[in-house]
């Protein structure tokens, strides 16, 4: 298994308490975590799932 390259949430306030994004490969399955550590614990979507997240999120921002 591939070691996963995170990014941090360009939203993230000061200190680690932040959301986590990684894509693994060759899947391109989309690792979300919310945490410091977020090898430890993550959710695990697939592209689909994680475009109708992110949309949903924005058409909150909308309303």
């Amino acid at each position: 298994m591939s070691e996963l390259s995170w990014q941090k949430s360009s939203y993230c306030g000061t200190g680690e308490a932040c959301v986590h994004v990684a894509t693994a490969a060759p899947d391109a399955a989309v690792k979300v975590a919310g945490s410091a550590d977020p090898g430890e614990d993550h959710l695990t979507l697939s592209p689909a799932a994680w475009s109708a997240f992110l949309q949903a999120v924005k058409n909150l921002g909308a309303a």
